[in-house]
């Protein structure tokens, strides 16, 4: 590509010069035909003087002249001729001390098809690469300083809590046996809640970043959501709810990582037994193709708003009903479920109305890690 433009840049130079030779050949020729007939003529009408003869003679002096001429106008078409491409040069200089002093919306027009045009072409494909990544960049700050405060406000809350009851009962003041016991047990809630913001803060940070290897392997996906379900008995049994597990296949068996698909599910149902307390049920629904597994998970109690839907899965996003109730959500739930939806080249939805709250997981049978191109599914 680069010696085709190459040769394309000295080919015009060449055919310039050729063009400017040609130009100057044919000038000087008119003038030293036309000249020398002239002073000829000039001579015999009486008009002699030195400078006459000396045209008519076309000795040395003159010789001389017709070529300090001829360099001129061929110096002077030639110019002419690559007017266009200083002109083009300035452009792409002024653009290059443009984007120096920071100036990141310079455009150059892309015109013809050389190494100048290739250069503009370049430093366009630059200005944006760099524009870009400093879009990132700023995102990539803003998100760090949100990720901050939010994690702040959420460690304190909690860990001040903590620290007010185990003053409570290492005070002075002598608590009842009952009283001591209830503080005891609401610093060790908040303990727990502690200790599961920071597995899931640090569980996001590694999924986000792409700290965690994936380990492909067989996983049979209704054993694995079968178990899920047993696992959280004591959790439908403590918020009177019943669950149900429903298949169109006895057993399907999928290429993926085990331990991360059973923390997304995990995240889920944890989901939909905290908000759905209020509907007493909790429904997962598999649906097995030849190429695609679809999951929905099911809850019929809150409501999301629709406003809000697609917010759902932000990091550290709460919709309004869990931040008045006791919940003790940490944010990061379904931003985590997302992440690993998407490293599986999966996706997931969420629909929300009065007959239930659907969060919809849809994974590739035969998933390949190693393939470039994880497009949606759909």
């Amino acid at each position: 590509m680069k010696s085709n433009l190459s040769r394309k840049y000295y080919g015009r130079i060449v055919t310039n010069i050729v063009f400017s030779g040609a130009v100057t050949c044919l000038i000087l020729v008119f003038l030293v035909t036309n000249l020398s007939t002239l002073a000829e003529y000039l001579i015999s009408r009486g008009g002699s003087n030195p400078f006459l003869e000396m045209m008519a003679e076309s000795g040395t002096v003159m010789v001389l002249l017709y070529v300090i001429l001829g360099i001129l106008i061929f110096s002077v078409s030639f110019l002419m001729l690559q007017e266009r491409s200083i002109r083009y040069i300035e452009a792409l200089s002024e653009a290059i001390r443009k984007v120096s002093e920071g100036d990141l919306n310079t455009f150059v027009e892309v015109v013809g098809d050389d190494e100048f045009s290739g250069m503009a072409e370049n430093l366009n494909k630059m200005v944006g690469e760099i524009r870009e990544l400093m879009d990132k960049e700023r995102e990539a700050e803003r998100t760090k300083n949100e990720l901050i405060t939010n994690v702040a406000h959420d460690l304190r809350t909690p860990l001040t809590s903590i620290i007010g009851y185990l003053e409570l009962l290492s005070g002075k003041v002598q608590l009842p046996a009952e009283m001591q016991h209830k503080y005891i047990d609401i610093a060790y809630t908040k303990a727990k809640r502690l200790e599961k913001l920071i597995e899931d803060l640090f569980g996001f940070t590694k999924l986000n970043y792409g700290k965690i290897s994936m380990k492909i392997a067989k996983v049979d996906i209704i054993k694995l959501l079968s178990q899920l379900l047993e696992e959280f008995y004591p959790s439908f049994a403590d918020k009177n709810l019943s669950y149900e597990l429903q298949s169109n296949v006895p057993a399907k068996t999928i290429m993926a990582d085990g331990n991360l698909l059973a923390r997304l599910f995990d995240n889920l149902i944890n989901n939909a037994i905290k908000y759905g307390a209020d509907g007493k049920r909790v429904l997962v629904k598999i649906y097995a193709e030849e190429e695609v597994v679809t999951v929905s998970v099911i809850n019929y109690g809150y409501v999301i708003p629709e406003e809000e839907l697609p917010l759902i899965f932000n990091k550290f996003y709460r919709v309004e009903h869990s931040r008045s109730t006791n919940t003790g959500g940490t944010g990061l739930g379904l931003a985590i479920a997302k992440n690993i939806v998407d490293m599986h080249g999966g996706t997931i939805d969420v629909s929300s109305d009065m007959e239930g709250t659907v969060f919809t997981i849809c994974l590739r049978v035969n998933f390949d890690i190693n393939k470039e191109n994880f497009g949606k599914i759909g």
